[in-house]
C-alpha cells in the first residue's frame, strides 16, 4: 500500500513557531499578488525536490495537467526541468517507469504508453544532466497500480521488475543525473513495517546495487501517526537496505492535520538516530482534493504548506514534495500543466517570494 491507497480512501499569515522555547530571527518582505506578509524564517528548510512524472498514476486525480502532459515535446519536457531547478529544487523522484505495465521509455520487453514525446525519460534526464537535478528513477510500475502487495510479492513481477531495471540502466544509467532508484510501492506503518515490505526493499536495492553499486536508493512510507521508535521498529530500519527514507506527512490526504506531524517527525528522527541507518527526509504534500476526499488535486494555500515545512524542518535533512507537476507552474511557462485557474502559478510565485525572502 502507499499515496494511492489514501487517495482513494483519505480526507481532504505565515507559519507559527512550532518548538517551544526557540526563536526566529524575522525580516518581512512584502507579497506583490496578494498583500500578505512572509517572514524570514531560518529554521525553516525550504523545498528541496519533488515528485515526478510522465501520466499521473491515478487518472481521476490528474485531469488537470494529464492532458497536457501527454502532449509534451522534448522541448516542454526540458524546460520544466530548467523552470523546477530555477524555484531550487535539485532532486527529483521519478514516480513510475511504467503504467499498467506499459512503459515511459521505448523498451524491449513491454509495450510503450502512448505520449506525444518519444523518448521522455531520455529528455528529462538530458535537461536533469544540464540542471544539476539529481533524479531517484522509479522501478514499477509492472501491473496494476492498485495491486501493491502483489507488486511486491508476485515473482514474476519480480523478474520482470529486475529485467526493467536492467534495460533502464543500460539505456540511461550514463548520465550523471541518474542519481538513484525510488521504490515506489510503499510501506504503511501498522505500526511496524511489514516484513513483506521489507524483503521487497532489499530484494530491489540488491538489483539497485549490482547494476549501479553507486545508487542512492529511497524510499516514502505512509501512515506516521502510527508511528513508534521502539526498539522492534529501530531493528527494521537497521535491516533495511536504503539510503533514504522520505515519510509522507499524510496532510494533503486528510490523513493527518496541520500541527500534528511534527511529534511524529521527531520519533521518527529518534529511531533513525538510533538505527544508524537511513538517512531521514520528508514528503509533504502541495495539495488537497477538490472534491474533499476525492477527484482532482489542487494546489494548497502557501501558508499551509509554510507550516507542513515548518513542522518537519528539525527533524530532517531534506524536504521533498508532491508534486510540483500540476500544483506549480513558472509564469509564461511554454511547459504549463495544471489547472486554467492559474492558481498553481499562484502558489509559485508565493512559494518563490517566500524562498526569496530568507535570502535577505
Amino acid at each position: 500500500m502507499n499515496r494511492r491507497s489514501f487517495f482513494q480512501l483519505g480526507g481532504a499569515g505565515a507559519a507559527g513557531l512550532l518548538m517551544a522555547g526557540k526563536t526566529m530571527a524575522r525580516t518581512e518582505s512584502s507579497l506583490v499578488d496578494t498583500g500578505f506578509r512572509f517572514t524570514s524564517t531560518p529554521t525553516i528548510k525550504p523545498i528541496s525536490g519533488s515528485w515526478f512524472e510522465f501520466q499521473h498514476l491515478l487518472p481521476n486525480e490528474g485531469r488537470y495537467w494529464d492532458p497536457a502532459l501527454k502532449k509534451f515535446t522534448a522541448t516542454q519536457w526540458k524546460e520544466q526541468i530548467k523552470e523546477i531547478r530555477e524555484i531550487g529544487f535539485k532532486y527529483l523522484v521519478l514516480q513510475e517507469i511504467a503504467l499498467d505495465g506499459r512503459t515511459f521509455y521505448p523498451s524491449a520487453i513491454a509495450p510503450k504508453y502512448e505520449l506525444d514525446c518519444e523518448d521522455p525519460l531520455e529528455a528529462v534526464l538530458s535537461a536533469a544532466d544540464e540542471a544539476g537535478i539529481k533524479f531517484f528513477i522509479g522501478n514499477d510500475f509492472w501491473d496494476d497500480v492498485h495491486k501493491g502487495e502483489f507488486l511486491m510479492k508476485d515473482p514474476g513481477i519480480r523478474k520482470l521488475r529486475a529485467k526493467a531495471m536492467e534495460e533502464v540502466a543500460g539505456k540511461y544509467g550514463h548520465h550523471p543525473s541518474f542519481y538513484g532508484w525510488y521504490f515506489p510501492n510503499e510501506a504503511y506503518l501498522m505500526p511496524y513495517f511489514d516484513e513483506a515490505f521489507i524483503d521487497y526493499v532489499n530484494d530491489c536495492a540488491r538489483v539497485a546495487k549490482t547494476l549501479m553499486p553507486a545508487a542512492v536508493n529511497l524510499i516514502a512510507p505512509y501512515n506516521i501517526r502510527k508511528e513508534r521508535d521502539d526498539p522492534k521498529f529501530v531493528g527494521q530500519l537497521e535491516r533495511m537496505n536504503i539510503e533514504i527514507i522520505a515519510y509522507q506527512d499524510g496532510v494533503g490526504v486528510g490523513h493527518n492535520k496541520s500541527g500534528e506531524p511534527a511529534r511524529y517527525f521527531e520519533h521518527l528522527y529518534n529511531a533513525h538516530q538510533q538505527a544508524s541507518r537511513a538517512r531521514i527526509w520528508a514528503d509533504i504534500e502541495l495539495f488537497y482534493f477538490e472534491d474533499k476526499t476525492k477527484g482532482n488535486l489542487l494546489p494548497a494555500d502557501i501558508n499551509r504548506i509554510l507550516r507542513q515545512m515548518e513542522e518537519v524542518s528539525p527533524f530532517v535533512d531534506k524536504i521533498l514534495c508532491y508534486q510540483y507537476q500540476g500544483q506549480m507552474n513558472k509564469p509564461g511557462t511554454a511547459a504549463y500543466a495544471g489547472h486554467s485557474n492559474q492558481e498553481s502559478v499562484r502558489l509559485y510565485q508565493q512559494y518563490k517570494q517566500w524562498l526569496d525572502s530568507q535570502k535577505m
